[in-house]
C-alpha cells in the first residue's frame, strides 16, 4: 500500500531562508515570528515552528512555543496543523497573530483546549513609516533608551503592564526569570523609559525586530499622568528612537476598546494596516 508523505512537518535550520521569505510576505503581521527566527529559533533540535507545504514548498507555518501564532495560513493549511496546535495546549499561553488565522485557527483546535481567559477578537494593528516629529508632534525627550542595570527599577512598571494588559502577574515569587527577560530587552537597547526620582513613570518595549519592521508592546505610563495627554510626546520619542535605532517601519497592535491609547497612537501618525486577535488563557 503507498503511503502519501504528509504536508506536514518540523522546520529545521535549512528551511530558515524559506521560512524568512514567507514572513516577509507580510512583515507586520509576521515580525514576531520572523524575530524569533533570526534569534535562532530554529536551532538543532528545536519544535518551535511547523510547516505546510504544497508541492515542496513552504506555504504556511505556525509557532507553538508558549505562543501559537500562524504564518500565511488559509483553510486548508490550518486544517492540517491543528494537530501540531492540540499538542501544545498544556503549554500554551496564547494564540495571537492576524485575526482571520487566529481565529480560523482557534476554530479547529479549540475543542481539544480549556476556556480562554479572553478572546480579544479585534486587535487594530497599527504602523507608520513616518517619523511623528515631521507631522508636528512634540518629542519627549527625557525617554531613552533603558539600561541593564535598571531591570529592578523597570519591574514595578513592567509588572503592572503585564497584570493590567493579561489579567494576572507575569511571575509568582521570585521574579528572578520575569527579570532575565527585562535584562534582555535592555542589553539590546529595546525598553524605552521615562524615570523620574528613582521610578519608572514611562515604558515601552520593542518586543520583535525583522524583514526592516519593529513591533513595539508593553507601553506603560505611570497611572496619576493618565487623561493629561502626556503620552502622545513619550511615544512619539519611542517611535523616532526605534526607527532610528531598530527598523523604519513601526508597528503595534492594540485592544479595539482602549480608546486612550487608540487616540495616542493616531496623534503620533500611526494608522491601522491591518487586524490582529488574541485568545487569552
Amino acid at each position: 500500500m503507498l503511503r502519501t508523505r504528509s504536508p506536514v512537518r518540523m522546520l529545521t535550520v535549512e528551511d530558515r531562508d524559506a521560512a524568512l521569505e514567507l514572513c516577509a510576505q507580510d512583515p507586520a503581521a509576521n515580525v514576531y515570528v520572523a524575530s524569533r527566527i533570526l534569534d535562532g529559533a530554529m536551532g538543532f533540535g528545536s519544535t518551535a515552528v511547523t510547516g505546510y507545504f504544497e508541492d515542496a514548498r513552504l506555504r504556511s507555518m505556525v509557532w507553538t512555543v508558549a505562543n501559537v501564532v500562524p504564518v500565511e495560513t488559509d483553510e486548508r493549511a490550518r486544517a492540517a496543523l491543528a494537530d501540531r496546535v492540540r499538542k501544545v495546549r498544556r503549554r500554551c499561553a496564547s494564540f495571537l497573530g492576524p485575526q482571520d488565522q487566529v481565529m480560523g485557527l482557534w476554530g479547529v483546535a479549540s475543542a481539544d483546549y480549556p476556556s480562554p481567559r479572553a478572546v480579544r477578537a479585534t486587535q487594530p494593528l497599527l504602523g507608520t513609516r513616518v517619523p511623528p516629529s515631521a507631522l508636528g508632534v512634540p518629542l519627549d525627550h527625557r525617554v531613552r533608551p533603558g539600561v541593564e542595570a535598571e531591570a529592578e527599577l523597570v519591574l514595578p512598571a513592567a509588572t503592572d503592564m503585564f497584570t493590567e494588559e493579561i489579567g494576572y502577574p507575569p511571575y509568582q515569587g521570585s521574579p528572578t526569570f520575569y527579570l532575565d527577560s527585562l535584562r534582555t530587552l535592555l542589553r539590546r537597547r529595546r525598553t524605552y523609559v521615562v524615570i523620574e526620582h528613582g521610578e519608572v513613570i514611562f515604558k515601552a518595549d520593542v518586543g520583535s525586530v525583522a524583514l526592516g519592521c519593529a513591533q513595539i508592546q508593553g507601553v506603560w505610563l505611570h497611572p496619576r499622568l493618565r487623561g493629561q495627554r502626556a503620552a502622545a510626546p513619550m511615544m512619539a520619542s519611542v517611535i523616532e528612537q526605534t526607527m532610528a535605532e531598530h527598523a523604519p517601519f513601526v508597528t503595534l497592535y492594540v485592544n479595539d476598546f482602549n480608546a486612550a491609547a487608540l487616540a495616542t497612537y493616531r496623534r503620533v501618525g500611526m494608522e491601522q494596516i491591518g487586524t490582529f486577535a488574541t485568545v487569552l488563557f
